[in-house]
């Protein structure tokens, strides 16, 4: 690329030109050394432009770096609008006529309008004589528009106008046309970086939001039931949990306890888990034993289930006049019996809920005072610690083999033994006392 730069009068030719950039002019006379100061303050505004993924930083820094480089110019930054067949202005430095938010339509305004058509560099070596020219300065006298390209689309124009005739020689042009290029990297990436903080911000909103609603529905306080105390413990290994309780009042001081974990994790597993809630509360006053409840809500669940999506479910029946639990499940682990000995309840399991047809054998429990059982899902005995070493039934008995054992502590001891680590499955319990 010559450094040379012509000296002439204003010669004969077309008021403007597209892609056809002339060092001719008036007076206007860059040296060697001068534009070489030029090109390195461009390049190093390069680099910070790149640098900068704040879409309103960025084109601030865009039309600052480039005014400042080269001096006595207007700069702007236009891009298309995503609402309308219009470039709208996200950056000026300079121009006293058009704000932020000024908009040319594509095509018909400005030679702003005309380069967002035509994909094409327009140069006006003296804007009083070019067609399309818009004013921005009564001083203005030439002016270039730089397509912003991204995937072979027009995104934006990049806009410089000057106080002189013929101000922009050749290689100021290609230099501007180069940094026209980085530009439209920086944009795309910068709306790109907006665009995903947007969606971040979303789905954080409508996870604390759904959060909000789980905890409305489970942080609630427990039954009051004669000779009967509950504990509950509900810690999400993420915003949204999988897992649930419930308690239900079947009525004639019977009692439904619903302990559950559905597949999947995040906002998919808790709608699935709201759903299927929603459904065993309506199911379960209908059925007398725990073994029907689950088969009814089975055969519901596999008509509206989504394909290879499943729930587990440990599902018992208190009578609190029989002192008595009776408990089905739906692949489920065991529920732990406390009686003076630490044994699972030996209770059959049948299939996990949307799995396919299945039958839930029962088993009863009789609750004397003193007795206790747990039920809890496998986020407890499944944790790992640093050495993938699975916490277990066996500490799970071990656990309550001490009289003042609870279920915060048991969560607690649960985190502990993974040595501080985030838990990575729900964790939720509920103890049944009888006293």
């Amino acid at each position: 690329m010559s450094m040379a730069t012509s000296t002439a009068g204003m010669m004969p030719h077309d008021p403007a030109r597209d892609f056809a950039p002339s060092g001719s002019g008036t007076e206007y006379v860059l040296t060697s050394c001068e534009f070489t100061r030029v090109l390195t303050k461009l390049q190093r505004a390069t680099h910070l432009i790149a640098s900068t993924l704040d879409l309103d930083a960025l084109l601030d820094r865009v039309v600052n770096d480039i005014a400042g480089t080269i001096g006595n110019v207007e700069v702007g930054v236009w891009l298309r609008a995503e609402d309308a067949d219009e470039m709208v202005l996200h950056g000026v430095r300079g121009c006293t006529i058009h704000r932020k938010g000024s908009r040319l339509l594509i095509g018909a305004e400005g030679m702003v309008g005309h380069t967002a058509a035509s994909g094409t560099m327009r140069y006006a070596p003296d804007v009083l004589r070019d067609p399309y020219y818009v004013g921005c300065e009564p001083t203005t006298r030439s002016e270039v528009t730089i397509p912003l390209k991204a995937g072979g689309q027009v995104i934006g124009v990049l806009c410089v106008d000057h106080d002189q005739v013929d101000a922009f020689p050749e290689e100021q042009l290609a230099v501007l046309e180069a940094i026209a290029g980085h530009v439209a990297i920086a944009v795309e990436n910068a709306r790109r970086f907006r665009n995903e903080r947007e969606e971040r911000e979303r789905l954080e909103r409508e996870s604390k939001e759904a959060r909000a609603i789980q905890q409305a529905l489970f942080l609630k306080p427990t039954p009051l039931i004669p000779g009967f105390a509950f504990e509950t413990a509900w810690h999400p290994a993420g915003a949204v949990a999988g897992d649930w309780f419930d308690f239900i009042d079947l009525g004639g001081e019977r009692y439904g306890i619903a302990l559950a974990d559905v597949s999947g994790k995040g906002l998919p597993a808790a709608l699935l888990m709201s759903a299927t809630r929603a459904l065993l509360r309506s199911i379960a006053r209908q059925n007398a034993s725990p073994g029907a409840t689950l088969e009814q809500l089975n055969k519901t669940l596999l008509e509206d289930f989504p394909s290879g999506k499943f729930v587990t479910m440990m599902y018992g029946v208190l009578d609190a006049k029989e002192r008595t639990v009776t408990f089905a499940s739906a692949g489920h682990p065991r529920p732990l019996l406390v009686n003076g000995h630490r044994a699972f309840v030996d209770v059959e399991t049948g299939l996990p809920l949307g799995l396919g047809p299945s039958a839930y054998p029962e088993k009863t429990v009789e609750m004397k005072p003193g007795t206790q059982v747990l039920m809890y899902t496998d986020g407890i005995t499944e944790a790992m610690n640093a050495t993938d070493e699975e916490y277990g039934p066996a500490r799970l008995v071990q656990h309550f083999g001490d009289p003042e054992a609870c279920v915060n502590g048991l969560i607690r001891e649960v985190q502990a033994f993974g040595a501080g680590s985030k838990l990575t499955d729900d964790a939720t319990a509920v103890l049944i006392r009888s006293r």
